[in-house]
């Protein structure tokens, strides 16, 4: 089971990541809903497509832009459609649960 916990407590959590490159994308249903607020934020990666970003809230904390997600994935990058990924400095800490 990956976690993904923001200023103790976790925000996201599943079994059905998908790991691409250094990141997990964990699926939208998997997120503890108000985990995200949406970011006026874009940018553009060759391969994958157009970046949305999203600031995370917990426990009264929010991180600006640390979490990401492409809404409409270019077809290499399908496998992470309805999926969001955490920013390594961004405060939120993935872990892997299985021992």
């Amino acid at each position: 089971m990956i976690t993904a916990a923001f200023h103790g407590q976790v925000i996201a959590r599943s079994e059905q990541t998908v790991y691409l490159e250094g990141n997990h994308y964990f699926p939208r249903e998997s997120l503890v809903p108000d985990a995200l607020e949406d970011s006026w934020v874009r940018t553009l990666c060759f391969w994958k497509g157009v970046a949305f970003y999203h600031h995370v809230r917990a426990g009264g904390h929010r991180s600006p832009n640390a979490a990401w997600s492409y809404p409409r994935p270019t077809p290499l990058a399908r496998m992470i459609k309805g999926h969001v990924a955490f920013a390594p400095g961004g405060g939120v800490i993935v872990s892997d649960d299985h021992p």
